[in-house]
C-alpha cells in the first residue's frame, strides 16, 4: 500500500495513491506499508532512490543499515509491534530522508505509526519537514516502549509476589506452571524491547553525526540529544527488569527443585522405613524345616510386633537427627 502525506492547511492529508498515479511534489512523507514491486518502483522512479526489499531490511550488519546512497540517507530500525496482543513480534523499518522528504518502507504496522498519522491529520507544524516527521515517529516509539516496560515491570512485581508469598499452597505445580509461562513470555518481551532500543539508539547516534550535514537547527539537536538519553535509560530499566526476571526464574525453579527434592525424600524415608519390616517377613517367610520359632503359640503375633518396631525405631531416628 502506497500512501503519501501533504500539507493541507495546518494539517497532513493522507491519501492512497496507485502506483501508476504521478507523486505529489508536496509529498512530506511517503509510507511503503506491504509495499508491492509496481510500488516500489513508482517511488524510485519518482524520487531517483533505490527502496530497500524485506531481505536487505532485516541484515543486521550496521553498514546495511545505516548509509548513504544517491544523497539520501537510509536508516533500519527494529520496532516492536502488536504489544498489546499474546504474541508481540519485531519488525524492521526503513526510514528514508531524502530532499527534507521521508519515505518509510515496512511490513507491519506498529503502533507509533497509527499514533503519528492521526496527530498530524488533527494538526501539523507550519514548518514540517521530512526530518521532524521522522522524529515525531521515533519520539512515539519510544513513549511506547516506556509503557510496555512499565506494564512489564508491574507484571515482574506481581509474579515476585505469587512465587514467594508466604499463604502460597506448597507443591502446587499448576500454579508453578502459570508461573514459569508468566516469566518465560515477560522475559521474551523485554529481550523484544531492548532490541529495539538498541537499534532505535543507533539511529538516533547516527543522526546527532549527521546532524551537522544535514543543517539541523539548535532546538532539533536538543530534541535529538533528550531522546538519546531517554533511550538510554529505558535501556538501563530494560536491562533491570530483564536481570530481575533472570532472578524470578532461578528461583521459581529453585523451589521446584525444593519441592521436588522433598518428594523424593518421602519416598525414600518410606523405602527405609519398611526395609527391616520386610527384612524380618523374609526371614520368616523361608521354608526351612528347623525354625523354633515356628513353632511358638505365639511366633505369629511376636513377628508383627517386632516388624512394627522395625518399622517405628528408623522413623523415631530420623525425627531425632531431624531429617523429616
Amino acid at each position: 500500500m502506497l500512501a503519501v502525506y501533504t500539507p493541507r492547511g495546518s494539517a497532513l492529508v493522507r491519501k492512497q495513491v496507485e502506483a501508476d498515479i504521478a507523486l505529489p511534489e508536496n509529498a512530506l512523507w511517503i509510507d511503503l506499508e506491504l509495499p508491492t514491486p509496481s510500488e516500489d518502483k513508482a517511488v524510485e522512479d519518482a524520487l531517483g532512490i533505490s527502496v530497500p526489499t524485506l531481505r536487505e531490511m532485516q541484515e543486521i550488519e550496521i553498514t546495511s543499515r545505516l548509509y548513504v546512497e544517491n544523497g539520501a540517507r537510509y536508516m533500519t530500525a527494529t520496532l516492536m509491534a502488536h504489544q498489546d496482543t499474546e504474541v508481540p513480534t519485531t519488525t524492521p523499518v526503513t526510514f528514508i530522508l531524502a530532499g527534507h522528504r521521508l519515505i518509510t518502507v515496512r511490513y507491519d504496522e506498529p503502533r507509533p505509526f497509527v499514533i503519528v498519522n492521526h496527530r498530524l491529520e488533527r494538526a501539523c507544524p507550519v514548518n514540517a519537514t521530512g526530518e521532524t516527521i521522522m522524529m515525531d515517529i521515533l519520539d512515539a516509539v519510544i513513549d511506547r516502549l516506556a509503557d510496555v516496560l512499565e506494564h512489564m515491570g508491574n507484571d515482574v512485581e506481581q509474579v515476585s509476589r505469587d512465587i514467594f508469598d508466604p499463604k502460597a499452597p506448597a507443591g502446587d505445580f499448576n500454579n508453578y506452571s502459570r508461573i514459569l509461562h508468566t516469566i518465560g513470555k515477560k522475559g521474551d518481551v523485554t529481550s523484544k524491547v531492548r532490541e529495539s532500543l538498541v537499534s532505535i539508539g543507533r539511529v538516533l547516534l547516527y543522526l546527532a553525526n549527521e546532524a551537522d550535514s544535514m543543517k539541523w537547527a539548535k532546538d532539533q539537536r536538543a530534541i535529538l540529544k533528550g531522546m538519546q538519553r531517554d533511550v538510554q535509560s529505558l535501556s538501563d530499566h530494560a536491562t533491570y527488569i530483564s536481570t530481575k526476571i533472570q532472578f524470578l526464574l532461578d528461583a521459581m525453579l529453585g523451589m521446584v527443585s525444593l519441592q521436588q527434592n522433598n518428594i523424593i525424600k518421602i519416598f525414600s524415608v518410606a523405602a527405609v522405613v519398611f526395609m527391616p519390616p520386610t527384612l524380618l517377613a523374609s526371614i520368616y517367610g523361608m521354608n526351612f524345616k528347623h525354625m523354633p520359632e515356628l513353632d511358638w503359640t505365639y511366633g505369629y503375633p511376636i513377628g508383627l510386633v517386632l516388624m512394627l518396631i522395625a518399622a517405628i525405631l528408623p522413623y523415631l531416628f530420623f525425627k531425632w537427627k531431624k531429617w523429616l
